[in-house]
């Protein structure tokens, strides 16, 4: 079987307030936060810079639609548009579209607890 997720691209959560959080993680966990949150950088087994992303919403966001959690998972995987192909073959719930940016390709699932998952074929090099 071909490599699918190849690690977390990022981790989204609700949250009261995004602002007073990430000043939070930010004084008291050292988090370089921006008007996203945070990305933190790592290398991956061949040396490439790869990141993930870490970033509180507002509580009213539709972004994880059609999921009612509070959190939404973005894995990093290796060519998004076959992997949706054989998902969706398999019989996996795919959402919307998938959608292009100078960073990467996002598609999203849902697994079967409801939640939805966010699969990101990155391009970290944009963010360098």
């Amino acid at each position: 079987m071909k490599k699918r997720v190849t690690g977390i691209g990022g981790i989204f959560f609700k949250s009261k307030d995004p602002k007073a959080t990430k000043d939070w993680y930010s004084k008291h966990l050292g988090f370089n936060t921006d008007q996203w949150g945070s990305t933190f950088w790592w290398k991956d087994k061949e040396g490439n810079d790869c990141s993930t992303q870490w970033s509180p919403m507002k509580e009213d966001t539709d972004y994880y639609e059609p999921s009612k959690k509070q959190f939404m998972v973005n894995y990093r995987v290796e060519n998004l548009e076959e992997l949706l192909e054989e998902l969706k073959n398999e019989g996996v719930d795919i959402v919307g579209e998938m959608q292009t940016f100078d960073y990467g390709k996002f598609g999203w699932i849902m697994d079967p607890e409801g939640n939805k998952i966010e699969l990101w074929e990155p391009i970290d090099k944009a963010f360098l």
